[in-house]
């Protein structure tokens, strides 16, 4: 009990502590509301405007969470692919890094050309920001078997699923596990760059209209509700990994 006191407790000083910061650092130094407003006008912005948070909220967690899951489904098989044969591995690994290293905010205006500025394109640039962690965690898990394991699946004559499904996969979940916390949350921010972009809806696009409003607590209570959509999606990522965690067996210790 204490253990679990601390670990929910440090981060709301961690918290208190910053916003305790932020009000003396605005209220010391003078700064202009356009600059930085006081926690307490961000939080009144909240309160006031808390369903439009939560209408435009919805619809950045679907973009997220819909980018994400199309990152997952295509990128799981291609690192089994890859991490399973030597000639995709050489065809296709140095295109993911290819585009893993081109801007996103460069992309994003020819994605929104080609789709729209509909959510298809915001589904886009999620699954481009969130597939590469991905498919390199996954990639990276199935080629670190531990050798008995497979050695062990060779004495019992087990075929290439049996291996797979068995022994191959349980060892690379945590690693599965470990990209998809990465891509969860890079999946948000792909989500609002293109609601930057080109949107009329979303908190990226609220966020954009309040600046232009000089709405700046606006702006601010938007950005604490998607902060709010990362923690969320990253404790789902958790939650599923505490589930799955039966299924590690000791590959997953290893």
């Amino acid at each position: 009990m204490p253990d679990r006191l601390i670990r929910f407790g440090l981060p709301v000083l961690g918290v208190a502590l910053l916003l305790l910061a932020w009000h003396l650092y605005v209220v010391v130094f003078d700064v202009p509301l356009v600059v930085l407003p006081r926690p307490g006008l961000v939080w009144d912005s909240l309160l006031k405007n808390w369903r439009l948070l939560v209408e435009e909220g919805w619809i950045t967690l679907l973009e997220s969470f819909y980018g994400f899951l199309l990152a997952f489904v295509l990128g799981v098989p291609l690192a089994v692919a890859i991490s399973s044969s030597r000639v995709l591995n050489l065809m296709f690994y140095p295109l993911l890094i290819a585009t893993q290293s081109l801007p996103k905010v460069a992309l994003a205006p020819l994605i929104l050309i080609w789709l729209g500025i509909g959510i298809e394109s915001k589904l886009a640039i999620a699954w481009l920001v969130a597939f590469f962690p991905i498919v390199v965690d996954t990639a990276t898990g199935l080629r670190n078997t531990p050798a008995e394991y497979l050695d062990l699946a060779t004495s019992v004559r087990a075929n290439g699923w049996q291996t797979f499904w068995k022994i191959r996969l349980p060892a690379a979940l945590p690693f599965v596990i470990s990209g998809s916390k990465v891509a969860i949350t890079l999946a948000v921010i792909g989500a609002v760059i293109g609601e930057f972009i080109g949107s009329n809806q979303g908190l990226g696009n609220l966020m954009l209209v309040a600046n232009s409003q000089v709405n700046v607590p606006l702006a601010y209570a938007a950005l604490v509700g998607l902060a709010a959509i990362g923690i969320g999606l990253y404790a789902a990522v958790v939650l599923v990994e505490v589930a799955l965690k039966p299924w590690f067996g000791e590959a997953g210790h290893t």
